[in-house]
C-alpha cells in the first residue's frame, strides 16, 4: 500500500519477517538530516539515499505484532531494547501510526525495560506510557540536542523539534518522574562544537541526569550530501569542516573503526573529549547518575486465545 501524506511525502508498508534487532528504528525510517546516518539504507534498497530518503518512506506496520512474538518465545531472556536508533522514535508520520506507541504499550504491559532517543517534542503525548515505566525503572528517555540555535536547527535538523521545545519536553518528563538524558550529538567541527558546554548546561536545568556526545559520521552516501549542506549553508567554512573532520578520521571521510567511529582520533577529537569531560563534571552530571533498568519483572505476553480470556 502507497498513500500521499502531506508535503509529498510517500509511505508504504513494510513487514519484516521476524526478529527484535528490526523493531530498533521504531518501524519508520526517514528523516530530512542531510547527515543521517540511515541515509544508506535506502540505497541498499536501490532508492537515493537524498530525495527518496526525504519522500519515500518505509513503515514496519507490523513491528509491535512481531515484538509480541519474539517476546513470548520460549527462553527468551530480557534486556534492554533500543527505540530510536537507526531513526527517530518519533517523527512526523508517529502521529498518524503511533507504532513508537503501541511497541510500548507492549513493552510497558510485559515490564520490559527500554530505552528512547528522539528530537521531537512529540513523545509528550506518550507520558502515561512513560510514567507508568518510570515507576518501575523500565525506561530511560534521552534527548538529541545538536544546538540552541533555533536558525541553525531548522537549517540542520528540518522537522525536528526546536531546541526549546526539547528542552521543554525534557523537564515535562523530568518532573513527571521520567529519567532524562542529552546527546550532543552529531558535534560538527566549526558549526555546533562551540555550544557543547551550552547545551550541557540547558539540559541539566531541564531535569537531564546523564550526558553523552558523538562525533559526525558520514558513511557510505551521507559525506557527499553532507558536503552539499556545507556549500549551501556555510560556504566561507565548508572546507576548514571537511578538513577538520578528515583529521579525526584518519584522511577520509569517516573511519567505521568499532572503537574510534563516536568520537573520532586526533588534537581535536581529544580537546572535544576533554571539554565534554570538564562540562560533564562542572553541570554536576557525575553526581546524578541514573538507576540502572529492571529486567527482574519481566512477563511475557499472552498468547491470543480463540476464546479470550475468562479472568
Amino acid at each position: 500500500m502507497v498513500a500521499v501524506l502531506p508535503h509529498s511525502d510517500l509511505w508504504q508498508h513494510y513487514k519484516p519477517r521476524s526478529g527484535i534487532h528490526e523493531q530498533k528504528s521504531s518501524g519508520v525510517i526517514y528523516c530530512w538530516c542531510s547527515y543521517c546516518f540511515a541515509r544508506p539504507s535506502h540505497a541498499y534498497l536501490n532508492l537515493s539515499p537524498g530525495l527518496d530518503f526525504e519522500t519515500k518512506i518505509f513503515a514496519k506496520t507490523n513491528a509491535p505484532d512481531l515484538l509480541r512474538r519474539e517476546l513470548v518465545r520460549p527462553g527468551y531472556r530480557p534486556s534492554p531494547i533500543a527505540l530510536g536508533i537507526n531513526t527517530d522514535a518519533y517523527q512526523p508520520l508517529e502521529r498518524k501510526l503511533q507504532l513508537t506507541r503501541r511497541l510500548m504499550e507492549v513493552l510497558v504491559e510485559c515490564r520490559h525495560p527500554f530505552t528512547l532517543i528522539t528530537k521531537n517534542a512529540l513523545i509528550e503525548r506518550d507520558l502515561d506510557l512513560l510514567r507508568e515505566a518510570a515507576k518501575q525503572e523500565l525506561v530511560h528517555v534521552h534527548f538529541s540536542v545538536t544546538t540552541l540555535d533555533p536558525h541553525l536547527s531548522a537549517r540542520l535538523e528540518p522537522r525536528a523539534a526546536a531546541p526549546h521545545a526539547r528542552l521543554r519536553a525534557m523537564r515535562n518528563l523530568h518532573e513527571a518522574g521520567v529519567p532524562v538524558g542529552v546527546m550532543f550529538a552529531p558535534a560538527i567541527p566549526w558549526v555546533n562544537d562551540h555550544e557543547l558546554e551550552r547545551v550541557l548546561e540547558a539540559a541539566r536545568e531541564a531535569g537531564a541526569s546523564s550526558a553523552g556526545y558523538v562525533l559526525l559520521r558520514l558513511p557510505h552516501e551521507v559525506a557527499p550530501l553532507f558536503r552539499d549542506w556545507l556549500q549551501a549553508h556555510v560556504p566561507d567554512r565548508a572546507e576548514h569542516v571537511m578538513s577538520t573532520v578528515q583529521q579525526m578520521r584518519g584522511g577520509r571521510d569517516y573511519d567505521p573503526g568499532f572503537g574510534t567511529r563516536m568520537r573520532g582520533q586526533g588534537r581535536y577529537a581529544d580537546l572535544l573529549e576533554q571539554r565534554f569531560a570538564l562540562a560533564w563534571r562542572r553541570f554536576g552530571y557525575a553526581t546524578a547518575r541514573q538507576r540502572p533498568l529492571d529486567c527482574s519483572g519481566f512477563q511475557p505476553p499472552r498468547p491470543p486465545s480463540p476464546q479470550g480470556e475468562l479472568f
